[in-house]
């Protein structure tokens, strides 16, 4: 097959180019709510930039960071922060590969954080300074963050070194509500397509201007627009707080209780038969979080400020994951189930007791993984930050240290079983031997920070920084000791960057950023070649993998005219001893992860948003992103059609899996009335190739476009109705593919070894919103 263009093509689909129309129509019309379009991108006044909020002007800051507020989040229509992000941020895009809304792969400059083991994770999170990210994956679980409780969210491009490992691609800071800022009492009711019901409610408040109070909590329940994917979720959240002039205190407790349902990829044949069909099911996921936190501010006389904070975190992670059988009954010793081994001979299975598992039909055709993973977290945060004179310029001096720990039990087993008329496994009751895992791993991670910002002159700021990172991972194989080991990791990070003033109302700013990632404990137990692992269910051996280091240079200019403000700015990228998970083996979800050299994201990124009058506003971004390696590499990849020998050669400037070249985002508002709102935005994506594509000679997945609706009524001040649609053109599309076989459960019949992740329907809801 012709290798396929890299510069990608237009986007298609069916309602491509009507979609398009419409996004011109929209920003000609250029309408809003409000002072500013609620889910645009707006430039701050402040910008936390460390974890623990060392705060800055945002005229100061080398690097165009977006954010966006509560009451911007609420009036976008989206359903939670990650869908917010695909909508409005520049840049980030959103994989739908397990067709859950709440376990979105959410990429950012072709970097992910996700809640699926098997990534590559590339994204920090925070939440009032306290790390996000699990311990056993850096993987991140969006379904755990309480949505109601947050107040504003900050993306900080690049490889920013003060937020820590993991922080390669950017970094994202979550602050929570309290009951000084946001006091009384709001409800929230929604229902709608696929029987979805959503309650939230919140209420806070003050006594005396110095104790606070806040709370809320939201619960969610569909069926999934899928067969077979039900998904329930309730989150918690409450704070107390107590200030006076100098010194503020907020202590924090973090619920969460989910059970998530996502089935994933399928084969297309099957989707072309049924949309909402799945492969094999059940593939559920049930996470169960308690936070609790403390910070601390204290402010030293007008010059020096204090700020630190501690916590405690547990995490527990249960997963069934039903999937076709590689065990079938031997044909030299019958009446026995057996497996090939890698040079394909016949090997007799023996089930838990050490005994051969006799064949029946019990045993034929499924099997059912689980897992279950114990995270148990703590940490503590110091900071100082001094505001003075350097050489009779203003300085900001910030410096600090980090510590974190997690202890994580992780254990797996395998069961025989069948597949039902649904293609759902069903248990035979038949433990595998070779299918137990039991680990124990403790993590430690270290790092001291400082941060300089000086004024050399009334326009020009240079910004200076450096972390120094010390991280220890140690595992202990429960079963025997080949996962046994311990790996340590050290990395000094420097960053530099300056802002120019070229005129009031327009900076120039370029930086330099490094920052790094330990191989995690799931990859550093899952890192051999020759035994495969399926995630997120087995691991067999323990072969070192080096840190990943990103290094970051991007350069732009921005400025605000005409009532609003845009931005443009170029990115480079490169990732040294980028560690990938490579497919191998019979199934979709097996494979190693492996160093595979340097990869590189470049790209462009444009951005407006206007505000001409306080109820018209539109806002656009457009991203340009070259997502590549930049060395050759053999990789397996057995169900890739062009693969030779089960292997696929990957060329310098092949283009990464699953991330779209091109990505366009545009929005508009209008309020009619002091009653009515209307608002559209529209999403539009270039195509993108397969996981297991990775020297890009298939055919790429489609572009797409989307166009979604929301409107609100207001009764009164206190009472409001609203409605939102998404897919509004009930647009085709796919956001995540890969390869595999169809064949083993489907029929001979089912050949073609493309899987892939439909996207949702169109669909609706309607809700109402009280205040007190």
């Amino acid at each position: 097959m012709a290798r396929a263009a890299a510069a990608g093509r237009a986007v298609s689909g069916r309602h491509a180019s009507a979609l398009l129309a419409t996004a011109a129509g929209l920003l000609s019309f250029g309408v809003a709510w409000g002072r500013e379009p609620p889910h645009a991108v707006e430039e701050i006044d402040v910008v936390g930039t460390t974890p623990l909020g060392g705060a800055a002007d945002a005229a100061a800051v080398p690097a165009n960071v977006q954010a966006a507020t509560a009451e911007q989040i609420r009036t976008s229509g989206a359903q939670d922060l990650a869908e917010f992000m695909k909508r409005a941020f520049a840049g980030v895009f959103v994989n739908e590969a397990q067709s859950n809304p709440l376990q979105p792969d959410v990429q950012y400059r072709g970097f992910v954080g996700s809640p699926l083991l098997g990534l590559a994770q590339g994204l920090a999170v925070y939440q009032d300074g306290v790390r996000l990210n699990e311990p056993f994956g850096d993987t991140v679980s969006w379904a755990l963050v309480p949505e109601s409780a947050i107040e504003s969210v900050y993306l900080v491009p690049g490889s920013n070194p003060l937020f820590g490992l993991n922080a390669l691609g950017g970094a994202l800071s979550l602050e929570t509500k309290d009951g000084f800022t946001s006091p009384g009492t709001k409800v929230e009711l929604s229902g709608g397509s696929w029987s979805r019901v959503g309650l939230e409610a919140e209420t806070g408040g003050s006594i005396d201007g110095r104790v606070s109070y806040f709370v809320t909590g939201s619960t969610l329940s569909d069926d999934g627009w899928r067969d077979f994917s039900p998904t329930d979720a309730t989150q918690g959240f409450a704070k107390v707080g107590w200030r006076r002039a100098a010194t503020s205190v907020a202590a924090s407790v973090t619920y969460a209780d989910t059970d998530l349902t996502g089935n994933g990829a399928a084969p297309v044949d099957l989707l072309a038969r049924d949309r909402s069909a799945v492969f094999t099911h059940p593939d559920e996921t049930k996470n169960a979080l308690t936070l609790l936190a403390l910070s601390v501010d204290h402010r030293l006389g007008s010059d020096v400020q204090l700020t630190g904070n501690v916590y405690s975190r547990r995490s527990d992670i249960d997963t069934l994951n039903g999937d076709g059988s590689d065990f079938a009954p031997c044909t030299a010793s019958p009446g026995l189930m057996c497996e090939q081994d890698e040079d394909g001979e016949e090997e007799v299975l023996l089930d838990a007791d050490g005994e051969p598992v006799e064949a029946r039909a019990a045993l034929s055709g499924g099997t059912l993984n689980r897992t279950s993973t114990r995270q148990t977290g703590s940490g503590a945060g110091l900071q100082a930050a001094w505001s003075g004179a350097l050489a009779g310029r203003p300085n900001q001096l910030v410096a600090g240290v980090v510590y974190d720990r997690s202890d994580v039990s992780f254990g797996s087993s395998l069961e025989l079983g069948a597949l039902d008329a649904t293609r759902g496994a069903v248990p035979g009751g038949v433990l595998v031997e070779d299918g137990f895992t039991r680990l124990d791993a403790e993590t430690s991670s270290l790092g001291l920070y400082v941060s300089d910002v000086w004024s050399v002159s009334p326009a020009l700021r240079l910004t200076l920084s450096a972390r120094a990172n010390r991280s220890r991972v140690a595992l202990r194989d429960l079963l025997g000791d080949e996962l046994t080991g311990t790996h340590e990791f050290r990395r000094l990070n420097p960053a530099a960057g300056l802002t120019l003033a070229v005129t009031d109302d327009t900076t120039f700013y370029a930086s330099y950023s490094e920052s790094s990632r330990t191989p995690s404990p799931v990859e550093l137990t899952c890192a051999d070649p020759d035994a495969p692992c399926r995630l997120p269910n087995a691991f067999l051996a323990d072969p070192p993998l080096d840190q990943v280091v990103a290094k970051t240079i991007e350069a732009g200019v921005r400025g605000r005219a005409g009532g609003g403000d845009w931005h443009a700015g170029l990115f480079d990228t490169v990732n040294e001893d980028d560690i990938l998970f490579v497919s191998a083996g019979a199934l979709t979800n097996q494979g190693y992860f492996a160093n595979v050299g340097r990869t590189r994201r470049r790209g462009l990124e444009l951005a407006v948003r206007r505000s001409p009058s306080p109820r018209l506003g539109w806002f656009a971004s457009y991203t340009l992103l070259d997502a590549t390696f930049e060395n050759a590499v053999r990789l397996p990849s057995p169900h890739n059609p062009d693969a030779a020998d089960g292997e696929i050669a990957v060329a310098a400037g092949d283009r990464l899996p699953l991330v779209p070249r091109q990505l366009f985002k545009a929005g508009v508002r209008i309020e009619p009335t002091q009653k009515v709102a209307l608002g559209a935005d529209l999403l539009a994506s270039g195509e993108q190739y397969l996981r297991g594509d990775e020297s890009n000679l298939a055919e790429p997945l489609d572009g797409y476009a989307l166009v979604n609706l929301h409107v609100e009524y207001r009764l009164d001040d206190k009472i409001g109705l609203f409605a939102n649609v998404d897919n509004v053109f009930d647009s085709r599309y796919e956001t995540f593919g890969v390869f595999g076989d169809a064949a083993e459960v489907l029929g001979p019949e089912f050949r073609n070894p493309r899987f892939v992740s439909p996207g949702g329907p169109r669909a609706a809801w309607i809700g109402v919103r009280l205040s007190f």
